[in-house]
């Protein structure tokens, strides 16, 4: 199988050409097409079999063809709203993940955005004043910046949870429940993890 046979948008195609991606690994093929439905997700899969692009290829193409069945905004970035969120249990994971959205989106009119804790947060607010299709986030800023009224994830309408069981051995579950929570209006929930203990097991339940 090529990523060509995979319904994806000709320029995310060409961005990973540049890339040097051919054939897509087994979570790709397994998870692009069921993404690229708007089907909820389960993926088993460990670090370094191409997992961020399993849901990062699928969403961007997702996104870019909704933006082009909208009218155009008045204001341009000002109007964004959050459409995608991925959370992910670390800073390191979450400034790699959001390197990817913006190689594999490179010329795409999407716009990505990445907060994470260790840091002081005006930077990130200013970004996300500017608007932002994708937000990449760790748990604990990101319910930092809800409890401030910074953030809204009101418009939200895939949701990404990445390391799952990452996040379940950092203690970040019943963040990560709070924040689901939150997504009035989510209608597609990806989840994956490495492992499926237990506890992991019941929150895919809960949340796909």
């Amino acid at each position: 199988m090529k990523f060509e046979e995979l319904s994806i948008n000709p320029g995310i195609l060409r961005n990973c050409r540049k890339m040097g991606y051919t054939t897509p690994t087994k979570i790709q093929q397994k998870a692009i097409p069921p993404v690229l439905e708007g089907r909820d997700l389960l993926g088993l899969a460990q670090t370094g079999t191409g997992k961020t692009a399993a849901f990062a290829l699928p969403i961007l193409a997702r996104l870019n063809a909704e933006n082009q069945q909208r009218p155009a905004q008045p204001d341009g970035g000002k109007a964004r709203k959050i459409r995608a969120l991925i959370l992910t249990p670390t800073r390191e994971l979450a400034i790699q993940i959001v390197d990817n959205f913006h190689r594999y989106g490179e010329s795409l009119p999407l716009k990505t955005t990445v907060i994470f804790g260790g840091v002081k947060q005006g930077a990130q607010v200013e970004q996300l004043k500017r608007g932002t299709d994708v937000l990449i986030a760790t748990p604990g800023r990101l319910l930092d910046l809800v409890g401030q009224g910074l953030l809204d994830l009101g418009q939200v309408e895939i949701f990404v949870l990445d390391e799952a069981d990452r996040m379940l051995d950092m203690g970040f579950i019943h963040d990560v429940k709070k924040i689901s929570a939150l997504l009035v209006n989510k209608q597609q929930t990806l989840l994956f993890s490495a492992t499926m203990p237990k506890e992991i097991s019941g929150l895919a339940a809960s949340l796909l």
